[in-house]
């Protein structure tokens, strides 16, 4: 690609409390030449996620600190321009981790690294949200977790994200009683008039765990079974006042301190009072699920029982506004930058 240019968003340095725009730096260098083996990609979409905040930090987590003065880490979906691996030709539609840039040199052989996908039948968008990352996770946290069963109840925080929305939707393909936890009125009337859910709480009408545990309690009234956590903090806390005996929590998210603030757990002594099962999760750890839950996910939204919904922020040069915006809840339904 002779003459190309490659925009490239760089983490130029660490947030010290909230993430800001500062944090980031906007480049520009020439298109990289694949080498034998290698294929060259083009970027048409961007994922954005939550724990793009979590990497940004130095703190020990479950995976690297997100380095200094690289290519900020993120999935993207996009198409081969260049070739140099017989596994792959120019034309093929794919989804990566190339980060925030327009165009990635990706190993052709690193079957982890690449994968094909079939847009056929639904849009290349979705590899990264209902059909990709997020809609494995809750699949993965419903099924495996949960272990949801008919005519239970199982609770969503975060119910209008990319995450929850798809896990109450795939409660009640199994013949559970979905409720969710959301920001706003729309927000709310989107999860129960659109995607079914029995019930949606706004969380900004409840300043404390009582009022919260209150509504819950109302929304609830034979109690919850599962508990699909995306928030943590009040939420969590409210939630183990109206967790059944024997209640399982997947543990997915803690939306509440992305930012590095202490998150407390108040009520831990609900835990052994209801002998609740909580199991924190990554979803990459476990890529044996992943050719069966995809292929569910996907006939679900052809059969038009799994809904979704993206919002889209146009150009590289957004994606840390995105960024940032969905970790105070801006966005609604799965976040991506559009590089078309």
């Amino acid at each position: 690609m002779l003459g190309l240019m490659n925009q490239q968003i760089l983490l130029a340095s660490r947030p010290r409390g909230v993430a800001t725009l500062e944090n980031f730096r906007l480049v520009e260098t020439s298109v990289p030449t694949p080498a034998a083996g290698q294929v060259l990609v083009r970027h048409r979409w961007l994922s954005i996620d939550p724990y793009m905040r979590g990497r940004m930090s130095a703190a020990k987590s479950y995976a690297a600190p997100q380095p200094l003065d690289a290519v900020m880490i993120g999935q993207t979906a996009g198409v081969v321009v260049e070739s140099r691996c017989s596994r792959w030709k120019v034309g093929d539609e794919v989804v990566g981790m190339g980060g925030w840039q327009q165009y990635a040199v990706v190993d052709g052989e690193d079957r982890q690294g690449l994968r094909k996908v079939d847009t056929s039948r639904v849009p290349l968008s979705a590899f990264l949200g209902a059909v990709g990352m997020p809609g494995v996770t809750a699949w993965y946290g419903l099924n495996k977790i949960i272990e949801v069963k008919p005519g239970q109840t199982v609770l969503v925080g975060a119910a209008a994200g990319a995450v929850g929305s798809v896990v109450g939707q795939l409660a009640r393909v199994r013949g559970a009683r979905a409720v969710g936890i959301a920001g706003g009125p729309e927000k709310c009337a989107w999860v129960t008039e659109t995607l079914g859910f029995e019930a949606c709480i706004d969380h900004r009408d409840h300043a404390d765990v009582r009022s919260l545990a209150a509504a819950l309690k109302l929304a609830c009234p034979d109690g919850i079974d599962g508990n699909f956590e995306n928030v943590g903090g009040k939420v969590l806390d409210a939630a183990l006042t109206v967790m059944n005996p024997f209640g399982r929590v997947a543990l997915c998210g803690m939306i509440a301190g992305y930012e590095g603030e202490a998150i407390p757990l108040t009520l831990a002594r609900l835990i052994l009072q209801s002998r609740l099962r909580i199991e924190g999760f990554i979803v990459t750890e476990h890529p044996e699920v992943w050719p069966e839950a995809l292929r569910e996910l996907a006939d679900l939204i052809v059969d038009g029982r799994l809904r979704y919904r993206e919002s889209i922020a146009v150009g590289l040069a957004q994606a840390p506004t995105a960024l940032l915006g969905m970790l105070t809840g801006a966005n609604f339904g799965k976040q991506l930058v559009s590089l078309e």
